[in-house]
Parts: structure tokens; sequence; C-alpha cells
């Protein structure tokens, strides 16, 4: 019996990864790509806040300031990620996920070359162009490929790879700050980010365009266009601006903890470099369980009935993990839930901002909501470092996350349903 045979036979008895075996060669190329592209993105961007105590002190750095180049990456993504949606709907998915994956992996590189504040604060922004566009042009290119029952798995296991990356700038941290002495370990962490950029000729020689977009582009050469201010306009501006604070909801929940979290058990907690990289384990861990277990539960009930629940879960968890008297061992149990929520609402934004938008401007209001919220959530590092100021580190970081979540909690309330959404006939909902 043949391996495609074997595939069909697969998939026709339902097992847990038919959708997989459904995709067929190019599309599987494609979950594999952009799997591998959102992994080595988190790397690149998840390395400085490993690196961020050593900055502190070799640089004297005041919070203020370390969360400013926390916050540059994401505010210039949000500008790299919608300028990368519009070029995506009009020159192909394929091509500006290569483009965005080459401009990362490059700037990351440099950054380990970087000898003062003001050098890695261009060179967080140049980053940050390229780092907003790779996951809404993978998951436009995803979405867009998979059936409608199986994308929000598809498209939520795709975002499990974030947990991958982060995994691997934890154990590289770990061995490098143990290794080998300050002032080079951090550099050399950079320095490993230039390899996402092999990527590149992977999806270049592999990786083939939706037929939902060659379709949508063959209507365009033929006088058909659609202006990019269209998701301001009509019935699209209300689901833009919903879904565009949905996304600030979740990201400046998830940047606040994340960013300064290695700081605060460093510095606060008196843990050691290896501890610490033990105990962020034990979180992207968990973070790993969440984006599964979301991506599953988005095509089981819903999606927003997902963000309601992982919102509630994000929200309690941080506030426990940050606000209790913890000894250091229950904080190190404490820190799987605590990943597995915070990231596991993750999983349903990528089929949701996909099924939102009809073909001939998806990755534009794609990549507008999701970078809208990069944008405004990128803010909530810096403000958390002010903060901390007077309040200490921990408070301040719940603050802004129990914030963040509970406007998920609210703009889920306004947006509809869109489990199941065929993409071929979902213009006629707009």
């Amino acid at each position: 019996m043949t391996t495609t045979k074997l595939d069909r036979d697969t998939a026709q008895r339902g097992a847990p990864l038919s959708w997989y075996a459904e995709l067929g060669p190019g599309g599987q190329r494609a979950f594999k790509a952009s799997f591998a592209g959102w992994a080595t993105d988190a790397f690149d961007f998840m390395v400085f806040s490993f690196v961020l105590t050593a900055l502190i002190d070799l640089w004297h750095l005041d919070r203020a300031q370390a969360g400013l180049l926390g916050t540059v990456t994401l505010v210039f993504s949000a500008i790299g990620g919608w300028v990368a949606g519009m070029l995506a709907d009009r020159y192909g998915r394929v091509k500006v996920l290569q483009g965005t994956i080459l401009w990362f992996s490059v700037c990351t590189l440099l950054i380990g070359f970087a000898q003062n504040f003001e050098q890695v604060f261009v060179l967080r922004a140049l980053q940050g162009l390229g780092f907003g566009g790779e996951w809404a042009v993978g998951a436009v290119l995803i979405g867009e490929i998979i059936a409608p029952k199986h994308r929000g798995k598809a498209v939520g296991l795709v975002q499990s790879g974030w947990a991958v990356g982060w995994g691997a700038a934890a154990i590289l941290y770990s061995i490098a700050f143990s290794v080998l002495p300050e002032s080079l370990a951090w550099r050399s962490l950079f320095w490993v980010g230039i390899l996402p950029a092999l990527l590149v000729i992977y999806v270049r020689k592999h990786v083939p365009e939706p037929d939902v977009f060659r379709a949508a582009n063959a209507a365009r050469q033929q006088g058909r266009r659609t202006s990019v201010w269209a998701i301001f306009s009509g019935r699209q501006l209300r689901t833009t601006v919903l879904a565009a604070l949905l996304c600030t909801g979740i990201q400046g929940g998830f940047y606040a903890m994340s960013t300064w979290l290695p700081t605060y058990l460093k510095l606060e907690r008196n843990l050691s470099v290896l501890d610490t990289g033990g105990y962020l384990l034990v979180i992207i861990v968990g973070s790993f369980c969440g984006y599964v277990v979301g991506a599953h539960l988005a095509d089981f009930w819903g999606r927003r009935r997902n963000f309601m629940v992982f919102s509630a879960l994000s929200l309690a968890s941080v506030c426990l993990y940050l606000t209790l008297p913890l000894s250091n061992a229950e904080m190190l149990w404490l820190g799987f839930p605590l990943g597995f929520a915070s990231c596991g609402i993750f999983s349903g934004v990528g089929a949701y901002l996909t099924e939102l938008y009809p073909s001939e401007n998806r990755a534009n209001g794609q990549s507008f909501t999701y970078n809208f919220g990069r944008g405004i959530g990128a803010l909530f590092p810096t403000l958390v470092g002010w903060l901390s100021h007077s309040t200490g580190l921990a408070t301040a970081i719940a603050i802004f996350s129990g914030a963040a979540y509970g406007v998920v909690l609210l703009m889920v309330l306004l947006l509809p349903e869109t489990r199941g959404q065929s993409l071929e006939t979902d213009h006629a909902r707009h």
C-alpha cells in the first residue's frame, strides 16, 4: 500500500492527525515552514528577555530604558506587520514570508555586535519590521490551505512553534551564561539568530501559494481591485476596531509578563542563572501544552468560548503567581498553569482573524489588527518598568496583565463566532 493510500485511509478514519494527512505534500510543507518560521521568530525575539539583566548590569540601564528596548521592537513590528500584510495581498504570501524571515534574522545577528544602548535601540527597531510580518503572513498562508473544520487546530499548532523557539532560547541562555563571561554570552545568543535565514531556502523551493490567494489575485488582475483602506470602511470597520482591541489585550497581557519575568526571577526572587532557566522551562512546557490544547478547543467549542476561558485562566494565573507569598518550590509548579493559560489564548487568534476578512484583503486586515495589538501592547513593558519603581515589579506586571485580559473578555462578547466558515464564500458575509 502506498504512503498516499495510507494517509487517505488515516484521514477517513478521523485519526487525530487526519487534517494533516488531508493537506497533501504542498500543504504539509507550508505547515512545516510556518511552524519553523514562528519558532525561529520566537527565538530571535525572546532571547532579548534573557539578556536584559546582563545589559542592565553591563551598561547601567534603568528599568525604564530596559523596558523601552522591549517596546521599540513591538512598536516597529506593528508597522512592519501591517506593511507585510498589504504586500502579501498584492504579491503573495510565500514571497513576503521569505522577506520577513531574512530581515529579522540579519537584524538579530547585528544586535550581537552593538556597543551601546542607542545601537541596540535602532537595531531592535529594525528587527521589529521583519518580526511583525512573519506571524500574520504565515497564519494567513496556513489558514487559506486548511479545511474549515481543521483550521483552528492547524493554525493553533503553528502557534505552538513559539514555545519551541522560546524553549531553545532558554536552553541556550543557560548554557551560554554558564560557560562564557557575561560580556560575551549575551552577544553569542544574538549571533545564533542568523540561522533562521536558512529557512528561506526551504520556503523558496517547497512552499506553494494557496489556491484561495491565486483566485483572488486573478480577480485583481482583471481589474477588481480592493483598496488597502477597505478594512476601515463599511461593515469591516467595526470588525477591525474590535479585533484590534482583542489582539491588544491578548498581546499586552503576555508581553507585560514575558518581557520582565526573567528579571523578576533573578532580581526579586534571587534565583541563579540555571535556576531562572529551570523555572522558565516549566512555564515554557506549560505554554506548549496550552498552545496544543487551545488549538484543538478552538475547533471543538468555537473561537469565542476559547478566548473567554483562556483569558479568565490567564488573569487568575498571573495574579496568583505574582501576588501570593509563594515559596520558590510553589512558584516552580505554578509556572505551568501560567504558561498554559497565557500562551494557550493565542492558539485561536490566527484562524479567527483569517475568518473575519475576505480573501482580497485578508492579510491586510489580519496583519493590521494583530500588529495594532502588538504595537499598543508594546507599551506595556515600558509602563511596567516605570510603575515598578513605586509598586514593585511583581505588582506592576500583575496590574497591566490583569487589565489586558479584562479587555479580551469584553471584546469577545462583541465579536461574532466564525468556526467552520468557508473562506471561498466569506466575501458574502462582508
